[in-house]
């Protein structure tokens, strides 16, 4: 029980709705107010009030055109968290930690600052999402990739670290980490870009599995059950990609390198000016000819500006 409190107060208390303290650098960036009240310099004319400077370090507000902004070119306001866990106790996966080196290495060619977890146990996996919360507000674009196991629990959708051994439903919750709520703490930030990329909807490693449901009744996990990871609504500002449509259950290669939809993203990531919509659309037409149309990437968007991983020639999207 110590042990179960203990994971429940980490989890809480990193990513936890109401728990988790944003501190200085968590809270939204206040957007300083105009001093319509300071007095005049000396030598001012009355007639003719100074000017304040621009402010070229203001964080991007919504709206703003992505390709346009100097400050999304620069290596050190694009941020990355990038996770693969594949060496789960039970069902484990081959794939996930070497397509996570890929993508990591891709980003940081393309002047991410990239931090790369693989095979995270729960407190490295919690602490990661902490970590990158708080660096976050400080980056216009934030982006997170992670591959392995996720499954969903009445909507909910949760990442699986390799540790995770729960005998109920409620410890499956106590034992990972929720992706909804990660999600949340990035769209409040209210400026830039959250790029969120889930190669995640494996089948279930519990399925098959007897747990006791909240009722007492003793349950098992029947593939994914239900299948893949539940739809998850992009807020502003936020892209959300799944490597199959919601409910279903992506592939992992066991004759090949990267699974399938890592292979796609690897190829289009770099592609310069191409928009972040038209690679993910690539990706899935890709995945779903390589897999008979069994699998079929998914995206929820509510970007309000252009945004690409590589700029084209004149620094622009498109």
């Amino acid at each position: 029980m110590a042990t179960l409190l203990t994971r429940r107060l980490l989890l809480r208390g990193a990513l936890g709705a109401a728990a988790l303290p944003f501190g200085p650098a968590m809270s939204r960036p206040a957007v300083p107010k105009a001093n319509t009240e300071a007095p005049l310099r000396e030598g001012t004319p009355i007639s003719r009030p100074a000017v304040p400077k621009a402010n070229t370090e203001a964080p991007l507000r919504e709206g703003t055109p992505m390709s346009a902004a100097a400050d999304l070119n620069s290596a050190g306001s694009r941020i990355a968290l990038v996770i693969g866990n594949g060496a789960y106790r039970t069902a484990p996966l081959k794939n996930p930690p070497g397509d996570a080196s890929a993508v990591a290495a891709v980003l940081r060619g393309l002047g991410y600052d990239v931090t790369l977890r693989q095979n995270t146990r729960l407190p490295d996996l919690i602490e990661s999402l902490r970590e990158f919360s708080v660096r976050a507000p400080k980056a216009a674009v934030r982006v997170l990739f992670y591959a392995g196991h996720g499954v969903q629990v009445r909507g909910r959708n949760y990442l699986v670290p390799i540790d995770a051994d729960p005998q109920s439903e409620e410890d499956i919750q106590r034992q990972t980490a929720d992706v909804g709520e990660f999600v949340d703490r990035l769209s409040a930030i209210g400026t830039g870009a959250n790029i969120v990329v889930l190669d995640a909807c494996r089948v279930n490693p519990f399925a098959g599995g007897v747990i006791v449901g909240p009722d007492g009744r003793r349950l098992k996990f029947r593939g994914a059950t239900p299948g893949g990871l539940a739809t998850l609504d992009a807020p502003v500002g936020t892209l959300v990609a799944f490597s199959t449509a919601p409910n279903g259950v992506a592939l992992d290669s066991a004759n090949s390198e990267h699974s399938v939809y890592v292979r796609h993203l690897l190829v289009n990531m770099s592609m310069p000016g191409l928009q972040i919509e038209q690679l993910f659309k690539r990706v899935r037409i890709g995945v779903a000819e390589d897999t008979g149309r069994v699998q079929v990437p998914w995206e929820s968007s509510s970007l309000t500006a252009d945004f690409c991983f590589k700029s084209n020639d004149k620094g622009r999207c498109g």
